[in-house]
């Protein structure tokens, strides 16, 4: 070897870095961005599949997609790691199949090719990530201007990416330990019992212990366990500036059959919060009654909600409810909550000839009552409209006042689940009014299900709008079709068509709803677009957000009750001006109790 020879290699030699160096580690790994376990039984501790990588990205950035509402970073972060694992799990199991298939043909993959893709496709992804995310960010201010939101950005690129990351990798180790756990499972069989059945003994109990510990512990006993917990401490309590009623008109009071101790939380800001004679007088100029609220809390021991029926029709017999006008049976969400723009309006406009009954049948979160024990609803309010109904059928019919059937999400559904079809849904009073109704409704289903050919899901026609009518803006919503009769008794819907809670389903997950298709709803994003998994997840987090949106957008509907009850019965001699009256005044009230 020449001496300049020798003096280069020295040279290139002192200038390389050294292996167990920061910059040595960086080169090494640039020179081979990926890892291999001395093994196949690491199953942990090993490099992600790069096709599961890129399917997980991908999935990632339709994440990013528009869907009904908009979402804060923080939910679009939690929503692009949970999808990004339902994607790495696709692209796993096609990298599996395909690498078998490759084995039996005797032509394995080439390991040059994987270190070259390791070493440009995670920097090119990562690039068009951030653009995807700034491209989303834009998207969400497009649907925060369709729903006259303030336009502040609440999305930030590298608080999305590397929350969806954390996310990601969490769920990824979960996985992977769940996988490892079976595989231990098989070796300890296979000791005892021939390799197949070993595999089927393996995986079976390996899914029972996740199933179980998933369902029978970390569900029941953990998260619903602690909310249980959390809900009932809650329903003993009574919320700032909320007083025991004097009035004897109202469940609750000293005269009433039903203490106030018993009424729960949201039970006892129903009865208290019954509009007084002097603001209902202020209202039309004429004398008024004292309103009747008859509230039953929930009654554990009462498991068919028979006795606890039974005790609201004595409450109503002693507060004098079948000599008024109107009785509203309404429906309690599962906290037990009746939303004040329900009944108060039709209190104003019956200057408080009216007496509203509702019973509770939970005191867990709407959402948790809807996954455990949705029901019990059913159940609450089948029991209470069969003990109303046939009370009201004893009265002779010149003097029986006018029964209505009201409800808002849970409330609606339980209402709803009283009937079988339409035609006794119209049938079962003198009026309905309903606002975001589940999808699970069982009428409501039957209705958009039939409804008229070429009406959208979002604002369907039902038999010419002869009996029900929808409305997102009930002032000309229900007004249409103008053509048409509207015959008594008249059923009304208000469903917004960026409501998810009127939309999510488990069917989410592998079917393309309606409401997807075009023609899309007015305060829908025109780039809204269906992707299976992806959706489903994307309408779980409008759930979230919905309540917060204002009114006619999400799961808010203002004071439409006003529109709706003046469509459904109004008194004799109600105007449009009385209607407009009615919501300022109920907008008022809602800003006092925000």
């Amino acid at each position: 070897m020449e001496k300049s020879e020798v003096t280069d290699f020295s040279a290139a030699t002192e200038h390389s870095p050294s292996p167990g160096s920061f910059t040595g580690r960086v080169s090494a790994f640039i020179r081979r961005p990926h890892w291999d376990p001395p093994d196949d039984t690491w199953v942990v501790r090993r490099w992600p599949d790069l096709t599961g990588y890129c399917f997980a990205t991908l999935f990632f950035w339709l994440s990013l997609t528009p869907s009904l509402l908009p979402r804060p970073w923080i939910m679009q972060g939690l929503l692009g790691g949970i999808t990004g694992i339902a994607g790495y799990g696709v692209g796993s199991l096609l990298s599996t199949a395909a690498r078998a298939l490759a084995r039996r043909l005797d032509r394995p993959f080439s390991a040059h090719l994987r270190k070259r893709g390791w070493q440009f496709i995670p920097l090119v992804l990562l690039v068009v990530s951030i653009a995807v995310v700034v491209w989303g960010a834009r998207a969400q201010r497009g649907l925060q201007l369709l729903m006259g939101l303030s336009q502040s950005s609440t999305w930030n690129a590298g608080l999305i990416i590397g929350l969806s990351l954390g996310t990601f990798l969490f769920l990824l180790v979960l996985c992977r330990a769940v996988r490892l756990l079976a595989r231990k499972l098989v070796a300890w069989f296979g000791r005892l019992v021939p390799l197949p059945l070993a595999y089927a003994a393996g995986l079976m109990v390996c899914a029972t212990l996740v199933v179980v510990g998933t369902k029978n512990v970390l569900w029941d006993r953990g998260f619903i366990g602690f909310i249980d917990h959390v809900s009932r401490q809650a329903n003993e309590g009574t919320e700032p500036g909320i007083h025991q009623p004097v009035s004897p008109r109202v469940s609750g009071s000293p005269q009433s059959l039903v203490s106030w101790s018993s009424l729960g939380t949201k039970g006892r800001t129903f009865v208290a919060t019954a509009p007084t004679t002097q603001e209902l007088t202020a209202f039309s100029g004429q004398p008024s009654l004292p309103p009747v609220r008859v509230y039953v809390g929930e009654q554990v021991e009462a498991a068919d909600f028979t006795a606890a029926a039974a005790l609201a029709v004595r409450e109503m017999d002693r507060t004098g409810a079948w000599n008024r006008k109107v009785i509203n049976l309404v429906g309690t969400t599962g906290s037990g909550w009746v939303d004040r723009n329900i009944p108060t309006p039709l209190e104003y406009m019956y200057n408080g000839d009216t007496a509203t009954v509702a019973l509770q049948y939970s005191y867990l979160p709407s959402w948790i009552s809807f996954l455990v024990d949705k029901e019990r609803a059913g159940h609450a309010a089948r029991a209470l409209y069969q003990a109303v109904h046939t009370r009201l059928l004893t009265i002779p019919a010149d003097r029986r006042p006018r029964l209505v059937l009201s409800g808002e999400s849970l409330g609606a559904y339980a209402v709803d689940s009283v009937f079988t079809s339409p035609q006794a849904l119209i049938d079962g009073g003198d009026g309905v009014f309903f606002e975001g109704p589940p999808a699970a409704s069982q009428v409501w289903q039957q209705i958009v299900g039939h409804r008229d050919r070429g009406s959208p899901i979002w604002r369907p026609i039902y038999q010419d709008g002869k009996s029900i009518r929808f409305g997102q803006w009930p002032r000309s919503d229900l007004k249409y079709p103008s053509s048409a009769p509207w015959d008594h008794p008249r059923v009304v819907f208000l469903q917004n068509a960026s409501d998810p809670v009127v939309w999510w389903t488990p069917d989410l997950l592998t079917d393309k709803p309606a409401w997807a298709s075009p023609p899309l709803g007015p305060d829908v994003s025109p780039q809204l677009r269906y992707y299976p998994i992806v959706s489903f997840w994307q309408t779980t987090v409008d759930l979230v957000v919905s309540f917060g949106m204002p009114p006619q957008h999400g799961h808010s509907y203002g004071t439409g009750a006003c529109v709706g009850w003046a469509a459904v019965l109004p008194p004799p001699g109600w105007t449009a001006a009385d209607t407009e009256n009615l919501e300022n005044v109920m907008a008022a009230i809602n800003r006092n109790w925000s």
